[in-house]
């Protein structure tokens, strides 16, 4: 009783705080929804639908259509005005082809990064990644992987538009933002492991870790309920970001917040399956967002047509607002539990 009494105070100062760093206008007359209103379904849409394109090649990695699929989001960056995080112009971080040690014939490919300085704490670093390499081609049929990982993919490059046109008229985070996509999740996480052992920024210096892999579909068993996001992983390092999580998506999503896939005996063990788990064995506070699979997971007919639109919009504005809250809010996000281990 005594803990519940505590946690629902906790809670409440959450969400206080919350209203507090968010809800205020914002130069220009603009507030934080302001912001997340420019998220739309329209615009998801159509960067999907070339971003899951049959010419992308079902982006395997260290394929020609990984590499166009690369460049495609360099270029997004480049026309949003979004800096390349270390040296100007340099959005790659080149990956050796020896490192992906499962592949027959490996190849060398890249994570791209795109990056926005904090106002006010630079040196404090939160990571929204998602991956954007798929599993290719396979007896002449395109895997377009358009919800895995397109879906999180298109909704990062949305939040990041969204954050820039807060930097623009003066609103920017106070604490920096790195956007990371990242190649090789398919066969292995490999992308991720590389940018854990050779972080950009100390992570030491990582508040959090949001991570998005697949986010625009609805799993067979929410048919009759679809409004909802599973996030995994939340409370597992910190019960501050779980909280700050919670209170966020009260105040400004419908969405339920599902946890079914958080439980310690999943025995599906998706805690375990996507680029968030190279931050956590790090000991960096994580949320996984994901939609759960579906009957077209790792087919060629995960295609851009299957996408619930809205519903994307909806759970990607979610991201964007706990990413708001995070940036902003006076105190660091921290790590106060006990790590676990696979």
């Amino acid at each position: 009783m005594k803990y519940a009494f505590l946690l629902g105070l906790s809670l409440l100062f959450v969400s206080c705080n919350t209203a507090q760093t968010s809800s205020k206008k914002k130069g220009k007359d603009q507030t934080i929804t302001d912001y997340a209103n420019t998220i739309t379904s329209e615009d998801l849409k159509t960067l999907l639908y070339e971003f899951a394109d049959d010419k992308m090649q079902g982006r395997m990695t260290g394929t020609d259509g990984q590499k166009m699929a690369a460049a495609y989001l360099k270029d997004f960056y480049v026309a949003q005005g979004i800096e390349a995080p270390v040296e100007k112009g340099d959005y790659y971080q080149e990956i050796p082809a020896e490192y992906f040690g499962r592949m027959s014939e490996p190849k060398p490919s890249e994570n791209v990064v795109a990056f926005i300085k904090g106002s006010e704490k630079p040196d404090e670093v939160i990571v929204l990644s998602a991956h954007y390499d798929h599993v290719g081609t396979r007896d002449g049929e395109v895997y377009n992987g358009a919800d895995d990982d397109g879906s999180g993919t298109v909704g990062m490059l949305e939040i990041a538009e969204a954050f820039q046109k807060a930097v623009k008229d003066g609103n920017g985070p106070k604490r920096s933002i790195l956007f990371l996509h990242v190649t090789g999740e398919e066969i292995g996480l490999y992308g991720s492991r590389y940018y854990t052992e050779n972080p950009l920024f100390p992570l030491e210096n990582t508040v959090c870790n949001l991570n998005t892999d697949m986010i625009g579909r609805i799993a067979p068993d929410k048919k009759d309920s679809p409004n909802y996001v599973y996030l995994i992983g939340s409370d597992r390092l910190s019960q501050e970001l779980h909280d700050v999580s919670a209170a966020v998506a009260k105040e400004y999503s419908d969405l339920e917040l599902d946890y079914k896939y958080n439980a310690e005996n999943d025995p599906n063990r998706f805690y375990f399956r996507s680029d968030h788990y190279n931050f956590a064995k790090n000991n960096i506070p994580v949320i996984f967002y994901f939609n759960g699979v579906h009957e077209d997971y790792h087919k060629p007919t995960d295609t851009p047509d299957k996408i619930e639109y809205d519903l994307l919009r909806k759970r990607t504005q979610l991201i964007f607002y706990t990413t708001w809250e995070v940036a902003n809010r006076e105190g660091r996000i921290t790590a106060d539990k006990d790590k676990i281990q696979e």
